[in-house]
């Protein structure tokens, strides 16, 4: 236990001692071990420890937080009041009574990172880079890096919660440079659970993720250069929903809808995307790379419907917008860790299935790209507007997949995309990455089927 019931009592007490009418500490224990092999040799092998905890006052919807790396008595009150210094003056004894909550654990380890051999680890990033590096002599770079964490978190608030929670996550990337001299391009591949490291061993098969990296980084080197204009464009499943998550999903976040700077504040009840576009973003599906199983406010996680046959349901709102809006948490408050304020963030964000097959998104484009796999892209969260690199692209003639291309973006705005997807296929997937915000870095899981976009502008050269 990071902190007993009794002192968080205590620590509250304080925090709320000059006018503040919530109080909140998050606790965290952390450790992070990442090991990295490129050219030939394991180069990395880091381990790393967190810990300390943020308390966070408001009064109204005026927040304050301050942290430190000292949980002791001690140096806990010294933090609540330096917090609440900033709130106010006022000097009166508050009692705080807490009761401990245990949430249902819905994601499952059999195996701690720290209870498995490094050299089985080491064997296996090995196997992985062998099969970045011997799957064509024009790989002439390859890297592989295992990333492990367990963070260990206490959370309570001045509402009387004192709960615990343990998150795992396993993640493994893949890089591979491909060369003929001239031209360099490049192929990633990253698969993430929040599991340990028993899914090497049942589920995730790393010398295959090594080979579609590699592929990928061949097949872009030998491909022409895409053509620029408006058009129509496939975009394959899993992280393809990363255009989604970039240029839709942000602007759902209260973190921007409660500001009013997000083009879809105020229009719950409205439609606005195509009709065959149905969003979710789901916190509680089993060992996902964006699954948690409470929010880092406490608030238990959920499966939230954004976006329901184009109608706009709801938003992802935290606590302090939800003060703002008038709105409860959805469980959405996320953070990096005790150095930063939660705020509303996604989880596992995705295009839900639809009624179109994949063979009949493809038969039905005349002249149009193939997005087979999305690379990163800039996204403005006040407007909406996006530019996204395609890793793999292909150029779509007559209905038929045709010859690579390379150096393709897709450029719009979210509020466009969404209303001319006009079809939506049904394999599903997700990808798993980070995602940036002003509360740090944070799993999260994309994904969607094949969808077909029946205009957009497409960079090129």
């Amino acid at each position: 236990m990071l902190i007993k019931k009794a002192i968080a009592e205590k620590i509250l007490g304080r925090a709320l001692s000059t006018g503040g009418d919530f109080a909140e500490i998050f606790a965290e224990d952390s450790l992070k071990n990442s090991i990295r092999m490129i050219d030939d040799k394991i180069d990395t092998a880091i381990s790393g420890r967190l810990y300390g905890a943020g308390i966070r006052i408001y009064r109204g919807v005026k927040s304050v937080y301050a942290t430190t790396n000292d949980l002791t008595e001690k140096g806990l009150l010294e933090c609540a009041e330096r917090a609440a210094a900033v709130i106010g003056s006022l000097k009166a004894d508050i009692q705080v009574n807490l009761t401990e909550k245990k949430y249902p654990d819905v994601h499952p380890v059999a195996l701690l990172p720290g209870s498995v051999d490094a050299k089985e680890k080491a064997a296996l990033i090995k196997a992985a880079y062998w099969a970045l590096k011997n799957y064509s002599p024009e790989i002439v770079q390859a890297q592989t890096s295992l990333l492990e964490r367990v963070q260990n978190v206490c959370i309570a608030n001045s509402e009387g919660l004192f709960t615990e929670d343990r998150r795992v996550y396993t993640r493994f990337g893949n890089l591979a440079l491909a060369s003929d001299g001239v031209e360099n391009q490049s192929g990633w591949e990253a698969p993430g659970r929040m599991r340990g490291y028993e899914v090497f061993r049942d589920e995730i098969d790393v010398e295959e993720y090594a080979k579609t990296a590699a592929k990928t980084a061949v097949t872009m080197l030998h491909a022409g250069n895409c053509p620029a204009g408006r058009m129509t464009v496939a975009i394959e499943n899993a992280f393809g929903g990363a255009i989604f998550h970039e240029a839709c999903g942000h602007l759902l976040e209260a973190t921007s809808v409660a500001k009013g700077s997000s083009p879809f504040a105020g229009k719950i009840g409205q439609k606005i995307a195509n009709e065959k576009v149905t969003a979710i973003d789901d916190g509680t599906i089993p060992n996902a790379w964006g699954s948690i199983n409470i929010d880092d406010e406490g608030s238990p996680a959920r499966r939230n419907v954004l976006i329901k046959d184009g109608v706009l349901q709801g938003y992802l709102v935290d606590r302090l917008n939800g003060r703002i809006m008038g709105m409860e948490s959805t469980g959405s408050g996320r953070r990096e860790s005790y150095q930063y304020a939660p705020t509303s963030r996604m989880t596992n964000t995705y295009i839900d299935k639809g009624p179109d097959k994949s063979e009949d998104i493809i038969k039905s484009i005349e002249y149009g790209l193939y997005a087979r796999k999305m690379g990163g892209g800039s996204v403005s969260p006040a407007t909406g507007e996006f530019n996204f690199a395609v890793a793999e692209g292909y150029i779509v003639r007559k209905g038929e997949i045709c010859e690579a291309v390379r150096g393709a973006s897709l450029i719009g705005k979210g509020a466009e995309i969404i209303m001319n997807i006009d079809m939506v296929g049904q394999n599903l997937a997700h990808g798993a990455g980070m995602c940036g915000s002003i509360s740090g870095s944070v799993p999260t899981n994309v994904g969607q089927p094949l969808i077909r976009v029946s205009e957009i502008t497409v960079g090129g050269r």
